[in-house]
């Protein structure tokens, strides 16, 4: 597949290098923007979070400093994309943080849509609402049509970079809970690293433990 970097400037390396927890709560009110090779530049403002600290947590891949094909791109230098696929139906689209051998990332769990939003409205079923385009890290990637091609992109140059928003999420109170959807993972289940925009409208819907 042909990639073609959007023209628009994007957050530099240093801020993907900062801890995996600032990046987490920061990569708020940032827009997402990606040069679809069909439909164009498409963009949602980030609104919910996870961050996955690596060697020290069992919810994350890396967890034990596990380093396989799958998790590779975790263990190099923050600013990729880090793109997996679950429970053989979701992709889902992470930021790799810190520097080079310290496997973190943060995933991206929600996005308001902003450019390029008829254009998706037009290939959703009927009854679709805005608001529930991108409200979930399985639902965001199938909509914009991420996937396994888009992992280990460069997210200072390539089709999907992250930059700072003109107008940024309605709600810009942060709220902070626990992850979504580990409940396996002992203690680290209960850990304080889900970010959101307060009451968004856009935020993943908590339905079931495994929901996406």
């Amino acid at each position: 597949m042909d990639f073609h970097p959007p023209t628009t400037e994007c957050l530099p390396r240093s801020f993907y290098l900062q801890d995996t927890v600032e990046v987490a709560r920061q990569l708020l009110g940032k827009e997402l923007v990606y040069e679809h090779p069909q439909l164009g530049t498409l963009s949602g403002i980030i609104v919910e979070t996870e961050a996955y600290l690596g060697n020290q947590d069992p919810a994350c891949h890396s967890f034990n400093n596990r380093r396989t094909p799958r998790t590779e791109t975790m263990f190099g230098l923050g600013g990729f994309s880090y793109v997996y696929f679950i429970y053989g139906m979701y992709h889902c689209f992470n930021v790799v943080t810190m520097n080079e051998g310290e496997p973190e990332a943060v995933l991206i769990r929600a996005l308001e849509p902003r450019l390029g939003l008829g254009r998706l409205m037009s290939r959703c079923k009927p009854g679709t609402k805005p608001h529930q385009l991108l409200n979930g890290p399985g639902k965001l990637c199938k909509t914009l049509e991420i996937n396994r091609e888009h992992n280990a992109l460069d997210l200072c140059q390539s089709p999907i970079v992250i930059r700072q928003a003109e107008e940024t999420c309605h709600s810009m109170e942060i709220e902070i809970t626990p992850r979504i959807g580990i409940g396996s993972t002992g203690d680290a289940a209960h850990w304080p690293l889900r970010f959101l925009c307060s009451g968004h409208p856009c935020l993943s819907p908590v339905k079931s433990p495994n929901y996406l």
